[in-house]
């Protein structure tokens, strides 16, 4: 019976990796694989994490099932964390959480249940997005749109955004990215934000807000203004999370879902589909990844180390894009790449051709993919010089 199954290509990042593991040059250079990395190029595990698998390791007493729903406690933990704990959205019981199997999982559970509770409705993606907001809307059979995100000359432009955003029809759904937007780096301003909330209350527009770096941009509070504002504005929207990157836990897949209702009755319905969906879905999500957040979340001191380990992963971030555009400004290129260090989070939009981002995995073994989106926790002290040169090499130096 397969003999009729056709090969597909594999997936382009996951390529990527493939490429780069078979490439002999000593002096190669990762920019593609969306994962941290420390000065060393190492992914590494965060010591509160360690030490909260430790603990787990002496007081965990069951491996039994944790509910569709996931852990009651790391979702409190979630919310607030998203949300606030001051939110007057928790305080009127309107927001459920359900957890998930990382940020695709919980994007997943989003397709599904709007699919089946809100028939019809399109999703708009900015454009462009994660590759993978394609893969999951579809498989889900949502119907999938566009609105702008950047212009001809890979930067912002958040008047084309804006202005498709108010041609949408009212009742369809708008992904935002919260914050450090992937692949492109840009965020909406917080005078933006409003101004997305204005049109998102005009046409009855329904947010899906995907949040999977909160504390990557500017720090955990500050990554989440747009969510909090759109939150506190609106009685209804849907948020997609993820714990991967904030607490370096990527192979753990632990994510949630969060649904806000317009009260306690409307969210404890939307909860009750969730639990089917889910259902459906996986049945119960992995239990580790959730207990490592919650107890770290659950102890102040481990709390306070995860706060200094996250604020040591966004500062050495911002510190390399600074590098980098300084480490172009003898080739006379530091004008041209300014934008950089505007940008948020591990992902930069380059603004390099395809043909340029080839010439320099084959002339130089540096990686990225082929849209010029390059992962800038790649970049150290040891190798950002060699990229600087490479990139003057292949851009032309305007010295």
């Amino acid at each position: 019976m397969f003999e009729s199954i056709e090969r597909v290509p594999g997936d382009a990042i996951l390529g990527l990796i493939q490429q780069f593991k078979d490439d002999p040059n000593p002096n190669k250079v990762d920019l593609g694989v969306g994962v941290y990395r420390d000065e060393h190029g190492n992914t590494p595990i965060l010591r509160a994490v360690k030490d909260a698998e430790k603990k787990l390791i002496d007081t965990e007493q069951t491996k039994a099932y944790i509910g569709s729903h996931g852990d009651p406690q790391y979702g409190e933990y979630i919310l607030q964390t998203v949300l606030g704990a001051d939110s007057k959205v928790l305080a009127a019981n309107r927001a459920s959480a359900t957890q998930s199997p990382g940020g695709t999982g919980a994007l997943r559970l989003a397709a599904d249940f709007l699919v089946s509770q809100l028939p019809g409705k399109a999703i708009w993606l900015p454009n462009p997005t994660w590759p993978n907001h394609l893969g999951v809307f579809e498989a889900a059979r949502l119907e999938i749109k566009r609105y702008p995100y950047v212009d001809d000359n890979d930067q912002f432009d958040f008047d084309a955004m804006l202005k498709k955003l108010k041609s949408i029809p009212k009742g369809d759904i708008v992904l935002l990215h919260a914050c450090c937007h992937n692949p492109t780096g840009f965020d909406p301003s917080q005078d933006q934000w409003h101004q997305i909330l204005e049109v998102v209350q005009n046409r009855e527009l329904l947010p899906l807000v995907d949040f999977a770096y909160q504390g990557f941009g500017d720090g955990l509070d500050e990554d989440a203004y747009g969510v909090r504002l759109l939150a506190d504005n609106l009685d209804e929207m849907v948020i997609t999370q993820s714990c991967s990157k904030n607490f370096g836990i990527y192979r753990e897949r632990t994510g949630c879902f969060i649904a806000i209702a317009k009260d306690e009755e409307d969210m404890q319905d939307v909860r009750s589909q969730l639990a089917t969906t889910a259902r459906e879905n996986y049945s119960n999500p992995p239990a580790h990844g959730s207990a490592i957040v919650a107890t770290i979340m659950g102890s102040a001191e481990l709390t306070a180390a995860w706060h200094r380990e996250l604020d040591e992963m966004r500062d050495r971030i911002n510190d390399v894009r600074q590098k980098l555009v300084e480490g172009l400004k003898p080739h006379g290129l530091a004008d041209k790449f300014a934008f950089i260090t505007d940008q948020r989070g591990m992902f930069s939009y380059t603004g390099l051709t395809e043909d340029q981002v080839n010439k320099l995995r084959d002339e130089y073994s540096i990686y990225m993919v082929a849209s010029g989106r390059a992962n800038v926790a790649g970049l150290n002290d040891d190798n950002i010089e060699y990229v600087c040169k490479a990139i003057a090499d292949v851009v032309g130096s305007s010295k």
